[in-house]
């Protein structure tokens, strides 16, 4: 009994003495929440006093608020590269929609997740989807929220965007399964992006304004996030970062939304950092920093390598004010390429701003925060001491990774205009500024082309089309203006309209493969078959991956009386995608069209089988039964397509 007695004791000191030893404290959580087109100027810590934000100003509070943040792209998939790599557009080489994201630069996910993390992204825009407009950016991430292929609505929330609050059920629902940790979230919030629509009460509060109460809105969202987090006691030992991605225009400089200038209003954004620990509880840095910095600083925070090439720099030494000095930032944007316009560059630093354009632009940003005196001289000391910097950082521009070059499918420039966004590079010189019209001198147009892309996604032609007349009013030749009235009419049933107005938009710009391919369908629908013919093979040329095109190509053919040609069509197209019913159906009526009644016969009775519903297999079946002399096989075929498309119209 006294040998038990002091075995017991002994477990007892021995359990004291581990309770006294210091733990080994566990890796934070980091959690990433980028806001869509957020100004840092219409946040309330930011001293906006009309609009409440109490999630941002809540974490301001508990932690360190960037005070003079930029990003230095104002497009929504490369400002966001940029954050996940640390690295500006030129470096990176996602300066346009649907470049993919080289494997050479490492990102957060796959960084992380080599340290022990679990990675999960959630996005609120089909814009940042890694399966089409933002290929790469899912590299690393266990889990990447992309959009479904075929979405089963046509309203634009579910289909190309996501409201807020639907971004952060779907983050807390998987870490909900997946509570081991440590975690790297992140959260995209995509709601103060045009067209401005908050729910309400938002649209009621702010009915006047309703970009600030998109921005309520989505800090309503961001404050469901943190309150769970909270709630599941991992709030305080976590790193929370929040940035905005760019700014948006309002009007500012003449534009009303973001891409083409590099103007404050667009390159301005909030920066809030949460670490862990209260050391830094409010903390205000004044000093100019970059979102190029982001990346290294959670590196830093989190004790991991920093990759060898970044061109931010970790902004710990802020924290305790150890350094005060601002950082020189850079601006790129090649948006105004898919308008045909200069690209800009701008450099901002000691408290001016220089613009390389055709028409360059230099501001004292302590005497013209607003940026509307422009006082560019050439031999302006700041003027070359801005050319110098822009020189140098040209200099250390790595080769273009293989691969790198746009993909975008017509399709995803269908969802990009759904967004707002020209779908179609008009151009994609890289020649000097001058070369090409001043964004400046075109801004007008390029918001009246953003007025009708919007327009025509909410079904508002004639709103669409009136915007569309007085680009051409401005610029006759304006092949996007061309183009997508060509879209409306063909919409509308208009052919012959599509038909010239696409034909003008293709000889401005041969390179078109959409513009060619929408030439190709209304000029079918004119029975203009070998013009049909002729815009299909050149859409298929430029983008030999289009389904839709060599589907239509085919039929063409099969109308022209060249079912071999047809045949190779919808051989190409079965490559592209095996299961295609429409393939199917095209290779069997070539072989209707070259008397093999038989062989065309077998193949539709085995469709018949697997797709009992398709109208189109039966009548097709019908015409191979009555070539081979079926008659009974054929009538009873007949009668049944007709009853499914009885069914159908109902």
């Amino acid at each position: 009994m006294r040998a038990a007695k002091v075995l017991v004791a002994c477990c007892f000191a021995v359990t004291a003495v581990d309770a006294q030893r210091p733990q080994k404290p566990s890796a934070p959580d980091i959690y990433l929440v980028t806001i869509d087109t957020l100004r840092a100027d219409h946040v309330h810590c930011y001293g906006y006093e009309r609009v409440q934000t109490p999630a941002l100003d809540s974490l301001a509070k508990d932690g360190i608020r960037f005070a003079q943040a930029f990003t230095p792209s104002p497009i929504t998939n490369t400002s966001h590269t940029t954050i996940l790599t640390g690295l500006l557009p030129s470096s990176h080489g996602v300066t346009d929609f649907a470049v993919p994201l080289a494997a050479v630069h490492p990102t957060w996910a796959e960084l992380l997740k080599k340290k022990g993390y679990h990675t999960a992204a959630f996005i609120g825009a089909v814009i940042l989807d890694s399966k089409s407009l933002a290929p790469g950016l899912d590299r690393g991430f266990d889990f990447y929220d992309n959009f479904p292929e075929h979405p089963l609505t046509k309203s634009r929330f579910g289909r190309v965007e996501r409201r807020g609050m639907d971004v952060v059920q779907h983050a807390e629902k998987w870490m909900n399964a997946h509570p081991a940790g440590p975690h790297f979230v992140w959260v995209h919030l995509y709601d103060p992006h045009d067209p401005y629509e908050p729910p309400p009460p938002y649209s009621q509060t702010y009915k006047d304004r309703l970009y600030d109460g998109e921005i309520a809105y989505a800090d309503s969202a961001l404050g469901n996030f943190v309150a769970y987090l909270k709630k599941l006691g991992r709030y305080e030992n976590s790193v929370i970062v929040v940035v905005g991605d760019h700014g948006e225009g309002l009007g500012e400089h003449h534009e009303d939304t973001h891409g083409i200038f590099l103007y404050d209003s667009t390159t301005h954004v909030p920066l809030v950092m949460k670490v862990p620990g209260r050391s830094n509880a409010a903390r205000v840095v004044d000093a100019q920093v970059r979102t190029t910095d982001i990346f290294p600083t959670a590196l830093d925070l989190l004790h991991v390598p920093a990759p060898e090439r970044l061109d931010g720099e970790s902004l710990k030494p802020y924290f305790g004010g150890a350094e005060s000095a601002s950082r020189t930032a850079f601006g790129e944007t090649d948006y105004p390429l898919r308008f045909g316009w200069a690209p800009l560059r701008s450099v901002r630093t000691d408290g001016f701003k220089f613009i390389e354009a055709p028409k360059p632009e230099l501001y004292d940003l302590q005497k013209d925060p607003g940026e509307l005196k422009n006082e560019y001289g050439p031999t302006n000391e700041m003027v070359q001491k801005g050319r110098e910097l822009l020189t140098d950082l040209r200099a250390k521009k790595p080769p273009a990774a293989a691969g790198s070059a746009a993909t975008a499918s017509p399709g995803a420039a269908n969802q990009l205009q759904a967004l707002g966004y020209v779908g179609q590079t008009e151009t994609s010189s890289t020649n000097a500024p001058s070369g090409l019209p001043d964004p400046k001198d075109k801004i007008e147009e390029q918001n009246l082309l953003h007025t009708a892309m919007i327009a025509s996604e909410d079904e508002r032609p004639a709103e669409a089309r009136s915007a569309l007349e007085k680009v051409l009013q401005l610029d006759s030749k304006s092949p996007t203006a061309l183009k997508q009235i060509g879209e409306l009419e063909l919409k509308a049933g208009e052919y012959a309209k599509a038909a010239a107005h696409l034909k003008t938009a293709r000889e401005i710009r041969p390179d078109d493969a959409t513009a060619a391919f929408e030439a190709g369908q209304a000029l079918e629908k004119t029975d203009d078959l070998g013009g049909a013919r002729d815009a299909l093979e050149a859409s298929l040329k430029l983008q030999p991956s289009q389904l839709p095109a060599r589907l239509l190509l085919g039929q063409v053919y099969l109308r022209l009386n060249e079912p071999k040609a047809a045949d190779d069509q919808f051989e190409a197209a079965l490559l592209l995608e095996p299961k295609s019913v429409e393939a199917q159906i095209g290779a069997a009526k070539t072989q209707i069209a070259q008397g093999n009644f038989a062989d065309a016969a077998q193949e539709l009775e085995g469709l018949s089988k697997s797709h009992p519903d398709n109208a189109d297999v039966f009548d097709a079946l019908a015409e191979a039964y009555a070539g081979a002399g079926r008659r009974e096989d054929a009538q009873q075929a007949e009668s049944r397509a007709k009853q499914l498309q009885k069914n159908k119209r109902r």
